[in-house]
C-alpha cells in the first residue's frame, strides 16, 4: 500500500490523541481508496465502504466538509479492524 504525504498524514490525524474534529471527509476517501477499500454510495449523505473482509457505512459530513470527533472515532475503529494503522 502506497500513500502519499497528504495520506500518510490523514491517517496520523486520525489516529492522534486527542480526537481531532477537522478532518476533511475528501481526504478520508482518498486513505480508504489508496488502503484499496471499496466504496459505494448509499441513500442521502451514506457512504458503503469495504476493505479486507471490514464493512462500514459512514455518513458525508454537510453542510461542513470536516468531520466530526463522533465520526473519526468510528474511521478509526474501522481503519483498526481493517488492519490498517500509522
Amino acid at each position: 500500500m502506497e500513500l502519499s504525504r497528504k495520506q500518510q498524514a490523514t491517517l496520523a490525524a486520525i489516529f492522534a490523541a486527542p480526537v481531532r474534529a477537522s478532518i476533511v471527509w475528501s481526504d478520508i476517501e482518498s486513505l480508504f481508496r489508496a488502503c484499496g477499500a471499496e466504496i459505494s454510495e448509499g441513500s442521502g449523505s451514506r457512504v458503503r465502504v469495504a476493505l479486507n473482509g471490514v464493512r462500514g457505512v459512514f455518513h458525508r459530513p454537510h453542510p461542513q466538509k470536516e468531520t466530526d470527533k463522533g465520526a473519526v472515532k468510528s474511521v478509526r475503529r474501522f481503519l483498526s479492524e481493517s488492519g490498517i494503522e500509522p
